[in-house]
């Protein structure tokens, strides 16, 4: 490990245009609520899986790594999906891949095909490759890919096709929110647990450490007065690595852990329970999930892709674009309605919200072209970040 404020960092570098935030075209679409709430649970129909030969639908989904009550990506993105067609009457269905490779995704991508689906929505940066194929071979398919645009393997070319709709988030806003909202709230040691360090997971992290550093300057403390332990598992699954690790952090005095890597965030809710800490959540409000989640940083996934879904059938569909929610057209947000903070309040999220939103607050997430910002070079000065290898 190291611990540092202005090392290098050893993550994996980010590629090309898919791996920058900066560089995407930014469309408008209609403004999602005004606050971002927790999804709820919502019933699924029947998951189809390659080789069945179940009927098809109109609509459909392809479940990424997990399952459709993932409290993620799919769940989030299935029920935007389930919330418009059920007010439309619209057949719906969700399909399962037999395993993660862009092979098995195209696999299923064609039985939802066969099977009638008009528009296909693909949660997770996994089929940005996979949609890059499917959208020249079903030309009258309108797909929705949440969290990535389409490219090839390499990342050497990208088309986001004319029915194709890249949506993407700035989750370093979010990160941001969450690690403000943490060291106003009194805390100055931290952890960030992310899964594989791809561009939404590294974003999230920056934001974090930014946004702790900017509480802790307006707070006027001194330099290096917040700690945060650093450290990607390198997966999205619940393991007992992650969760011995998180259980030494918390015994060497961190008091939350910003879990960000899928079910990583389970193994980090196990530790919190047994030492009676705090975990952030992430992408969804992830409160039920344990009574130890002080608040979550939360992307519109449920809004993003019903807005997609109502464009389609309504008109306005922004197909050939790249979408980026964030703060300016409430895309991000922290759960507040659920938060456990003790002096962190509703008017100082609103007041740092609107900041945001306005501009007012530059955040780094990586840089322009294909080198990336290192976490070492960070602009921050309260923050002293130790990385775990």
């Amino acid at each position: 490990m190291k611990r540092n404020s202005l090392q290098s960092s050893s993550r994996p570098p980010l590629h090309g245009r898919a791996m920058r935030f900066a560089a995407v075209a930014v469309s408008s679409l209609v403004l999602l609520a005004a606050v971002l709430s927790g999804c709820g649970s919502t019933p699924a129909t029947n998951p189809t899986t390659a080789g069945d030969s179940s009927d098809g639908a109109e609509l459909a989904l392809i479940t990424d790594l997990g399952t459709i009550d993932d409290k993620s990506f799919n769940q989030g993105s299935w029920e935007g999906l389930v919330q418009y067609a059920q007010e439309k009457s619209i057949s719906h269905k969700y399909y399962q891949p037999a395993e993660q490779s862009d092979d098995a995704y195209l696999n299923t991508i064609d039985l939802a095909v066969r099977g009638g689906a008009k528009l296909i929505v693909t949660p997770g940066f996994l089929f940005g490759t996979p949609v890059f194929i499917a959208q020249d071979q079903y030309p009258d398919v309108a797909f929705v890919l949440v969290d990535s645009t389409p490219h090839n393997a390499d990342y050497t070319e990208f088309k986001t096709g004319p029915k194709t709709v890249g949506v993407l988030y700035a989750e370093e806003q979010a990160g941001f929110l969450a690690g403000y909202a943490a060291v106003k709230d009194g805390m100055t040691r931290f952890g960030f647990m992310g899964g594989m360090a791809v561009p939404a997971v590294v974003r999230f992290g920056y934001g974090f450490v930014q946004g702790a550093d900017f509480a802790a300057a307006e707070l006027g403390m001194g330099d290096g007065s917040i700690q945060i332990n650093y450290h990607y598992t390198g997966g999205f699954d619940a393991t007992p690595e992650a969760q011995a690790l998180a259980a030494s952090w918390y015994n060497d005095g961190i008091e939350a852990i910003f879990a960000c890597g899928g079910a990583v965030g389970n193994s980090v809710m196990v530790a919190a329970e047994a030492a009676n800490k705090k975990v952030i959540g992430v992408d969804v409000d992830q409160a039920d999930e344990s009574p130890t989640v002080i608040t979550s940083a939360m992307k519109g996934l449920k809004e993003s892709v019903y807005d997609c879904v109502k464009k389609f059938y309504e008109g306005g569909y922004p197909g050939g674009q790249d979408l980026v929610f964030s703060a300016s057209n409430n895309g991000v947000a922290i759960a507040m309605s659920t938060a456990k903070f003790d002096a962190f309040s509703q008017a100082d999220y609103d007041a740092i919200y609107a900041r945001l939103a306005a501009g007012e607050i530059p955040i780094v997430a990586d840089q322009e072209g294909d080198a990336a910002v290192e976490l070492g070079s960070l602009p921050v000065s309260k923050v002293s970040v130790t990385e775990i290898n």
